[in-house]
């Protein structure tokens, strides 16, 4: 259904046609456009979903803290759960979109996305505060990873752009969440687990498109090259190679999988660090809570141009190297800067810091190109995402322990500068022109 169908040909032809389940029944152009136009509003409103659960907490986290009783330790804790969240729950992903259909699957993150942000203010505890979490996390884990499957799946000739579109409304979500958050508690009375909860309608609204999609399983990733053909009725040739059963990988034997999966959990760890702590950073150094929410979001929205341009500039590039390079000298001088001069050029860090963390956007884009199939893909970006995310689990924790251990962030920002290295090192090797099915078939 959701390949590209062939033109319709005459009824004489189309009656004696011969049916079988590799033949796709055609479709009128508008329902092609129908379909498409859906499938980008389903994508965007995704994408939107991904981040607000982390950043409004980022932006309210020191009222939560008080609220709940935490300490420095349990409240990075509470940051370090998003990741540790999308390694257990991200490594299903493949699986549950082979068993029910990625558009299924993701449909389901949506709800549980919806469910966790309105339930999660409202537990009375930190226990089931970090339960709610979960619940939210789990949603976003299992979207996170079937993304780039989706976007190389329906839009195999287009995934520099629409990686670029989809990490864009990214940006634009985590961004809005963490400039909002703050004006918006207070506009709604000065109680946090409002502020909060009323994220939970954009959740909602994000089940809506893919709700005509929830049964086609028709084609998997690892089937969608069968069912795609042109408009002439015949498979394209750059998909010829698919056409072949798919071969079965072992990811792990690829050094590039490994390099691409320690680039991805590099990056996220500095992510994450920055959409929960800091707001607090500028905090703690004088700067007003509706002023550091709307630093954050500076370095937030940072993604929403960047996010269309990186990916675009990567696929035309034979390696990503210099764009791995690039991105980490804005991390190290804005991190620099973090520990010198945090209010005084808070802006310019916080720009700085936006522009390196658009490493999230080019690692997506670099999964897209370094397999050749969309099974390939949906096999790489379980894997690099889930081992990713497992590296970066360690790192909000440990700026919490450090932070309230040494009482001060100088400990904690020299740590992140220092990740900056080993992250700038893979990124070169992941970047190299090779594919997983190259060095990961059996």
């Amino acid at each position: 259904m959701m390949a590209p169908m062939a033109r319709e040909e005459n009824r004489a032809t189309t009656s004696t046609r011969i049916r079988t389940p590799e033949t796709p029944t055609p479709v009128r152009p508008a329902s092609r456009a129908w379909t498409t136009r859906l499938l980008i509003a389903g994508i965007v409103l995704t994408a939107l979903n991904l981040r607000p659960a982390i950043t409004s907490l980022g932006a309210l986290l020191e009222e939560v803290r008080d609220a709940l009783g935490m300490s420095g330790s349990v409240a990075g804790l509470l940051t370090s759960v998003p990741p540790l969240c999308f390694a257990v729950f991200g490594v299903t992903a493949p699986r549950l979109a082979r068993r029910f259909g990625p558009a299924a699957v993701v449909c389901a993150g949506m709800v549980a996305i919806a469910a966790g942000l309105l339930i999660r203010p409202f537990t009375g505890g930190t226990a089931g505060f970090l339960a709610a979490s979960a619940l939210t996390l789990m949603g976003i884990a299992v979207s996170n990873v079937l993304m780039p499957v989706i976007v190389k799946r329906w839009f195999p000739d287009r995934v520099g752009s629409m990686t670029g579109l989809y990490s864009m409304a990214l940006a634009l979500g985590t961004a809005s969440a963490a400039a909002v958050t703050v004006p918006m508690t207070e506009a709604l009375g000065g109680s946090w687990q409002t502020g909060l909860a009323v994220w939970g309608g954009l959740g909602a609204a994000a089940v809506l498109p893919w709700l005509p999609f929830v049964r086609d399983r028709g084609t998997t990733p690892a089937q969608d090259a069968h069912a795609r053909v042109d408009d002439r009725g015949t498979a394209p040739a750059r998909d010829a190679h698919a056409r072949v059963e798919a071969p079965r990988l072992r990811v792990t034997r690829s050094r590039t999988a490994w390099a691409l999966a320690v680039y991805f959990g590099l990056q996220a760890t500095g992510a994450y660090i920055t959409m929960g702590w800091m707001a607090q950073i500028f905090r703690d150094s004088g700067v007003h809570a509706g002023t550091a929410g709307l630093l954050l979001a500076v370095t937030m929205v940072m993604g929403v141009p960047l996010a269309f341009v990186i990916p675009r500039l990567a696929t035309r590039l034979p390696h990503q190297g210099p764009i791995v390079l690039a991105l980490g000298v804005c991390g190290l001088a804005g991190y620099a800067g973090l520990y010198l001069a945090p209010a005084g050029g808070s802006w310019l860090w916080a720009l700085l810091l936006g522009i390196s963390n658009c490493s999230f956007p080019l690692a997506l884009t670099m999964v897209g190109m370094r397999a050749r199939s969309s099974a390939g893909v949906a096999q790489l970006s379980g894997f690099a995402q889930s081992t990713g995310y497992l590296i970066s689990i360690p790192g909000p924790l440990l700026v919490g322990v450090l932070y309230q251990h040494s009482g001060g962030w100088g400990l904690p920002i020299a740590l992140m500068a220092g990740l900056m290295i080993p992250q700038m090192a893979v990124g070169v090797l992941a970047g190299r022109d090779r594919t997983v099915e190259d060095e990961a078939t059996r």
